[in-house]
């Protein structure tokens, strides 16, 4: 894991030391993603700099450092993640003449471009990336993104330079750079908590989007072209179903295995981020019985008890047998968090369990510089509450008249969310959610939709009504159901997975783990996030997956083979935090500063009136607008500490 940069300047006008000051800028930007080594590769006359800050994972030599040219010189390198599969590949290409100098996955990449080709290569590998490669016979830079989004890069063309990186800050560092604000992104901000790929918040800056390569030569307009899309999966998925229930559950705990195997490969200490969950329990599950010595594992607690899956995580850590380290945050410790988080987050990002994860990561990186997680399991094996509770409304109501839906949820909208949280507090535990007042009053605006799927659109939004917020916006930046999917995939919860696994997964959770973990150089692996799996998963029938209302149920079974269901079943948690109190308590000066009326006026971005107006409703408890307003508190306090 590590961090990348640089730019392609096709005027070719810095001299060969400007161009190293530029680009060692540009990295020296993102030096915590990297604290072991830096490097740098100019060619002046090709208006090409390459920059790339270390985290040394595998072969800690200098043979292992970047920016690494090939045997043959023609392909240079800077790279960000892992290639689990790189022993293979070497084991063929070894065979197919090509010698190695190390023993790192960057010596092998190189190698396979220079046997296969870019794009073919990239097909043949197993991983997590970022890459920044030149080819210096064609003169031509290639910017390539992993699968699913799990490693970040940005990229833009200003005043005629190509800048790309790891982190804004690197692009940022760049004389060519310029800022302005998209007011189409940051009204998408307020809307999902992040703003969806390709946009970033910046106009005419992008994020290269998963699966993709980008194509730049001299003179000419970059282009971007696909080597892997997750629809050709569902739809190869569709025509090859996997049809018993046993043998699927057998190739997938093959599979799992593999994955885990593959990511436990390291020449530093590992470890991996337990909540006793399904997902981190059946990483870990895998890593111990794969492994000779005990796992490092390592969970973070919360003293209220709504909030805290410490318990659990140490039972399924006693059973398994791991080397178990929990930590117990206070809320000031919690808090305390909050100042630092537009440092790491450079556009605004607003999914509260930043706090958690950047906590938990810190915690571990004290101990190991790897960590397995298990993120990826509930967009795969649907495990989002929201898809139980869309699913069954639709089948209730679904066939329901549109006026007639709309008029019962108009009914439920005015009752006020109170008397909601004391209706659900007589509820039996699986059916009582955290501000089951604020969830339901989200839903009943939505009942009157045409689809299903724009259903489940409209409430994968954190706030549905951004343009009262964002006056200036059109709505413009805004996730679009796809209409055929349907042809192939008539199961709503599957394709409601299809939606997560495109957009929130990527934008939202890899960024939060990316961004967290490599705030203290943690390297984050996601053995759930295996192309082969997600493909994989495609052909199992919905119901391995979700079934008479019960989420995740081959991964289930997998699960039950290592630890008693005893120990893993009970109702989903999530990774909170009770951000609603801390708004009215400890938080409540910083964010009345950061919401102050004059102040927003001034920005002229946000109705400072319809801001001021959630923010009563929260302090005086007629409503909890937690997720809105941390989303404008958030894009408020990056602005301020990047002075925008």
């Amino acid at each position: 894991m590590c961090g990348i940069a640089g730019f392609l300047d096709a005027s070719a006008a810095s001299a060969a030391a400007e161009a190293m000051a530029r680009v060692e800028a540009m990295t020296g930007a993102i030096a915590h993603r990297g604290p072991d080594d830096s490097g740098t590769f100019v060619d002046a006359e090709a208006g090409i700099a390459l920059g790339h800050r270390r985290l040394s994972i595998i072969d800690l030599s200098p043979l292992g450092h970047q920016p690494m040219t090939s045997a043959d010189g023609r392909f240079v390198i800077t790279y960000n993640g892992e290639v689990y599969n790189f022993a293979e590949l070497r084991a063929e290409l070894d065979a197919l003449g090509h010698r190695f100098r190390g023993g790192s996955d960057t010596e092998v990449m190189l190698a396979a471009f220079l046997a296969w080709g870019v794009e073919r290569a990239v097909t043949r590998f197993v991983g997590m990336f970022a890459i920044g490669l030149w080819d210096r016979q064609a003169r031509t830079l290639h910017l390539i993104r992993d699968r699913i989004g799990v490693k970040p890069l940005y990229w833009c063309c200003h005043r005629g330079v190509v800048l790309f990186g790891s982190e804004l800050k690197a692009l940022m560092a760049h004389p060519a750079w310029r800022a302005e604000i998209d007011i189409e992104a940051a009204a998408a901000f307020v809307r999902y908590s992040y703003v969806p790929t390709p946009a970033t918040i910046f106009r005419d800056v992008h994020k290269l989007a998963p699966g993709t390569i980008l194509t730049v030569r001299a003179g000419e307009a970059p282009r971007i072209a696909p080597y892997w899309r997750l629809r050709d999966a569902v739809d190869g998925g569709a025509h090859h179903p996997f049809g018993d229930e046993r043998e699927a559950a057998d190739e997938l705990e093959r599979i799992l295995r593999d994955s885990v195997r593959g990511r436990m490969i390291a020449d530093v200490p590992l470890g991996a981020f337990l909540s006793g969950g399904i997902d981190s329990s059946t990483v870990v599950a895998l890593m111990q019985a794969q492994s000779n010595s005990k796992v490092r594992t390592f969970s973070i607690g919360f003293r209220e008890p709504a909030y805290d899956e410490a318990q659990h995580a140490k039972a399924v850590a006693a059973h398994l047998g791991t080397d178990h380290t929990e930590l117990y945050v206070t809320a000031r410790e919690a808090i305390d968090v909050v100042p630092h988080l537009p440092e790491w987050f450079d556009e605004p990002f607003a999914d509260s369990s930043q706090i958690p994860t950047y906590l938990v990561s810190a915690m571990t990186r004290k101990h190991v510089t790897v960590a397995l997680s298990g993120d990826g399991g509930d967009e795969l094996f649907a495990g989002y509450p929201r898809y139980r509770i869309v699913d069954k409304v639709w089948r209730r109501l679904g066939m329901a008249p549109r006026g007639l839906r709309g008029a019962l949820g108009a009914a439920l909208g005015k009752i006020p969310e109170p008397v909601l949280d004391r209706l659900f507090a007589l509820a039996p535990a699986q059916l009582r959610p955290l501000n089951a007042g604020s969830k339901v009053h989200r839903l009943s605006p939505l009942l009157s939709a045409p689809t299903v799927d724009s259903l489940h659109i409209e409430l994968a939004a954190i706030w549905g009504d951004e343009r009262r917020l964002v006056p200036a916006s059109t709505g413009a930046c805004r996730l679009r159901a796809e209409p055929d999917l349907a042809d192939t995939v008539p199961d709503p919860v599957s394709r409601m997975q299809y939606y997560d696994t495109l957009t929130y997964l990527p934008d939202d959770i890899m960024t939060k783990v990316d961004r967290c973990s490599m705030a203290v150089a943690l390297e984050a692996r996601e053995p759930m996030l295996d192309h082969r799996l997600v493909e994989f998963a495609w052909k199992l029938p919905p119901r391995f997956k979700f079934d008479d209302g019960q989420s995740k149920r081959l991964l289930r079974r997998v699960l039950h083979r290592y630890v008693p269901p005893e120990l893993v079943e009970r109702p989903k948690m999530g990774f909170s935090i009770p951000l609603a109190s801390w708004l009215r308590g400890d938080l409540r000066p910083w964010a009345d500063d950061l919401l102050a009326p004059a102040r927003l006026a001034a920005d002229g971005i946000f109705a400072a009136a319809e801001v001021r107006r959630l923010w009563d409703q929260h302090q005086t408890g007629a409503a909890n607008r937690e997720n809105v307003l941390w989303n404008v508190l958030m894009f408020q306090a990056w602005k301020a500490h990047y002075r925008l």
